[in-house]
Parts: C-alpha cells; structure tokens; sequence
C-alpha cells in the first residue's frame, strides 16, 4: 500500500497512524507543489513544468525559500514517475490517495489523479470532506487539514477509503484541464471538489488590512493574516505579494525587501502620499 498525502506536516501524523494500526502498513509518499496557486498551462509538458518551475524561482528569490528551487527539492512529476513504475513492476499494489477539504489537497487531487488513469480499481481516495473528528481534548471538530487530525482518529477515517470510480477518472480530468486552460494564478474551494479561480492578486485587498501605522515586520503580518483572514494560503506566496505591493509603492518601507524578517512596513503617511500627488 502506498499512502499520498499533499502537505508536509501530514507525513509524520500518518506514520503515527500507521505504527497504531498494521492494516495501514505501507509507505508514505508527499506531493509536495501548492497547485493552489501559480501557473498551469501544458502542466504535464516538459515546457508546462519548466514554465511552472521558472514560476516558482521568480517568487522564491531573495527570500529564505529560495533553497527551494535554488536545490530543486520540489520535483512531483519524478515523483510521480517512480510512482508508476512501482505500480507498474508490482501489480498488487494500491495507492490510497487521502485529502482534505481545502483547496491544497483538493488542487493537488486533480493534479495527480489526472495522471493515473491506467491504474483505475487500483487507486483509492479517503476525502475527509465535512466529517467530525475528535480533538486531543475530546471535543468534535471538523478538520481543514489532516495534520489537524490526532493520529488514533485516523484509524476511523480509514473506513472512508474507498475506489476512484471510472467516471471520476473521466469528468475529473476534464475539469482539471478546463482549470489548467484559463490561465488564472489563485485556486479556491467552493465545496465538494469544485474549484474557482481568480486572478495573482486576490489576497491583495485583505493582506493589505493588517498593514497598520506602526512599522511591523513582514513576518508578522504574514502571521497575523494566516491566523485571521478567512482565505489563506501559503506563507511564501503571501510573502511574493506583500514584496510587489510594497515595491509598487502601497507601504512605506525599511529594510530590504527580502525574507520576511528583513524589512517593515506601515500604511503610508500623509507626508508620503501627498508629495506623490504633487
């Protein structure tokens, strides 16, 4: 068995699992790319993953994620290329595929599922979509992640799995391809599995309300939106737009515009604003 999951803090609460049930044996396998966001077109193409990757450079540079693409620790079609051929040298071999309700798992569901088609009765999905888990405190909660989820509790979960039907592998690639042609840079999750898309800026307006009068560091801001803004994404792609907002002159500015930590921010002074409207 061959356990998938899109996020890394995910790989060690399975593990856990894992060691508390023997039915769960198998490897874990991580997706690691936030298909969330950024570019898609050609995605399978050697020119699509190339572009993609460029993609990430761009907004990657200059900050502490830089090692990312600088070492290309992020590399999913190899992955998915070994994943194959494992499938292919063992034929008793099932994938199970466990995603979230959020829109990273969901974008990172289409991105693979696309790909495994020759593989249908062979690959199984465990989508934990509006189901009530119990916390370490006893309590009923409904999880946005599985890391959320304590590692008994999967044990109930597994009795969700269940096979990717034959029509799914036919409608859902269909829609992924219609998501991957309109050339838009944010993905969002509606419910179910159905994805919106918008254009790069669209956490603009809401990152740009927890800029205040006071210098703050771009980290805390980038905290204090993931914990209070009601559509979040990734710290590294907050960090890439506050970087262009400031660079177009939204905030004023101290240090340099580099990792989060290097630099601050505030709303901009009347000073500031009414020299640039003489």
């Amino acid at each position: 068995m061959i356990h998938i999951v899109f996020n890394e803090p995910d790989v060690a609460v399975l593990q856990q699992a894992i060691e508390l049930d023997e039915s769960l044996q198998g490897d874990v396998m991580l997706i690691r790319d936030d298909y969330a966001v950024g570019p898609l077109g050609d995605i399978y193409s050697s020119e699509g993953i190339e572009t993609r990757f460029n993609w990430w450079k761009e907004i990657l540079s200059n900050s502490e994620f830089a090692i990312l693409t600088d070492e290309r620790k992020v590399n999913d079609p190899l992955v998915v290329e070994g994943l194959l051929q494992r499938m292919k040298d063992n034929q008793d071999e099932i994938i199970w595929i466990w995603a979230a309700q959020n829109k990273h798992d969901v974008s990172g569901y289409f991105w693979l599922m696309s790909q495994l088609k020759d593989l249908q009765g062979r690959v199984f999905i465990l989508y934990l979509n509006n189901l009530p888990f119990i916390n370490e405190k006893g309590h009923i909660f409904y999880p946005d992640w599985l890391s959320q989820i304590p590692p008994k509790e999967f044990l109930k979960a597994k009795k969700l799995a269940r096979p990717i039907t034959l029509s799914e592998f036919e409608v859902d690639p269909d829609e992924w391809t219609k998501i991957c042609q309109e050339q838009k840079g944010v993905r969002i999750l509606e419910g179910g599995k159905k994805l919106a898309q918008y254009d790069y800026d669209f956490y603009d307006a809401d990152l740009k309300k927890f800029v205040g009068s006071d210098w703050q560091k771009g980290s805390k801001i980038i905290t204090q939106f993931l914990h209070k803004n009601k559509q979040t994404t990734g710290d590294a792609y907050l960090l890439w737009r506050l970087k262009q907002l400031a660079a177009h002159g939204e905030f004023d500015v101290q240090g340099e515009l580099k990792a989060m930590r290097d630099f601050e921010l505030k709303s901009r002074s009347a000073v500031t604003a009414s020299a640039d409207q003489e």
